[in-house]
């Protein structure tokens, strides 16, 4: 028995012996090669601002689970957080994210780009991802286990990404998603302020994001044995686990995050931790936010105004109470059925 090929083949043949003209053969043409680098700015080395480099090689990001999409980078901004790991801050206890399973070797995450926000277009989408397609503007803040934004394109979950309000250019978009994800992470998910709570409501709420004697002195600021919360995103966590190791530092983290809870909770206050969390859900509401008109401070009510007013303390170092905000001191400071995002 003749394979299909072969007997093609002799068909030909037999043609071209009888006089009968064969016909043409298309030719075959192989597909553009497929992009494989792109421009970035990474860094090779934990350092000062020497160790940045720019090139044109940096790996094009891939798909590589089902709910992820490609942004094509419009704009994006650097935070405190990307000058921290810059220097190598956080460094081991990222690694462990980036790699829990210990599979890749040695200095897995260079060359590693920074930046965290991002305002952009959707590329390319995950097979699960129906929330998104191509051609949506989106904007997202990326995690800092992840590759970051200073590059022409960036990888993301569908769950941190969200469309990007209508009212901001992209170059506004971006200096956005971080701090603004960090304040709701700490004003509602962590305080537990919303509507149906502080709306017309009297609150006492403080967020450090300072620290040193800071903790000592704004505690005065709030009415004791009434529910008030003290919110601080000056964590132990990433330090101890640099000085110490995972285990130590966890370890270590545990007791200081223990021991402070209880001595500010015998005092009246409820004392927390509050830190960054990706959310492309969050995201949505802040973007309402800010396309209803209700980006204005003096308008806000309720968990709006202590959003803007904690995110003013993220960009300017300051504590809010419902009754106002004020300045920190000098000395203060411390050196210390619907679509799918493809979850």
């Amino acid at each position: 028995m003749l394979s299909r090929g072969a007997a093609s083949g002799r068909a030909l043949r037999g043609a071209a012996r009888a006089g009968v003209q064969s016909p043409p053969i298309r030719g075959l043409r192989a597909s553009p090669r497929a992009r494989s680098a792109m421009p970035s700015w990474v860094i090779d080395r934990y350092g000062h601002n020497d160790v940045l480099r720019f090139t044109r090689d940096m790996v094009f990001p891939t798909i590589h689970f089902p709910n992820e999409v490609i942004i094509k980078v419009h704009a994006a901004s650097l935070n405190p957080i990307d000058l921290s790991m810059r220097s190598g801050y956080g460094a081991t206890a990222l690694n462990m994210k980036r790699d829990p399973l210990k599979i890749k070797s040695m200095d897995t995450e260079f060359p590693l780009t920074l930046g965290r926000d991002v305002s952009g277009v959707i590329m390319e989408c995950g097979l699960s991802v129906s929330y998104f397609k191509p051609g949506d503007e989106v904007w997202a803040a990326i995690p800092p286990w992840k590759q970051g934004t200073l590059s022409e394109f960036v990888v993301a979950s569908g769950n941190e990404v969200s469309f990007k309000p209508k009212c901001l250019s992209h170059t506004e978009a971006a200096s956005l998603p971080y701090v603004g994800l960090t304040a709701w992470s700490a004003v509602n998910q962590v305080g537990g302020l919303n509507k149906s709570n502080c709306g017309g409501k009297r609150f006492d709420f403080i967020l450090d994001n300072v620290g040193g004697s800071t903790e000592k002195w704004a505690l005065d600021l709030l009415k004791k044995w009434s529910g008030a919360t003290y919110v601080t995103l000056v964590t132990p966590f990433l330090i101890n686990m640099d000085k110490l190791g995972v285990a130590d530092g966890m370890l270590q983290t545990g007791v200081t995050v223990g021991s402070k809870t209880v001595k500010h909770l015998f005092k009246g206050v409820h004392y927390r931790w509050a830190f960054f969390m990706p959310s492309g859900p969050s995201l949505d509401e802040i973007a309402e936010l800010v396309d209803s008109g209700k980006g204005d401070l003096l308008k806000a009510k309720g968990e709006y105004q202590a959003l803007h007013l904690c995110s003013y303390i993220l960009h300017l170092g300051m504590v809010v109470t419902s009754e106002g905000r004020q300045p920190l001191s000098s000395n203060s400071a411390s050196q210390n059925g619907k679509p799918s995002r493809g979850f």
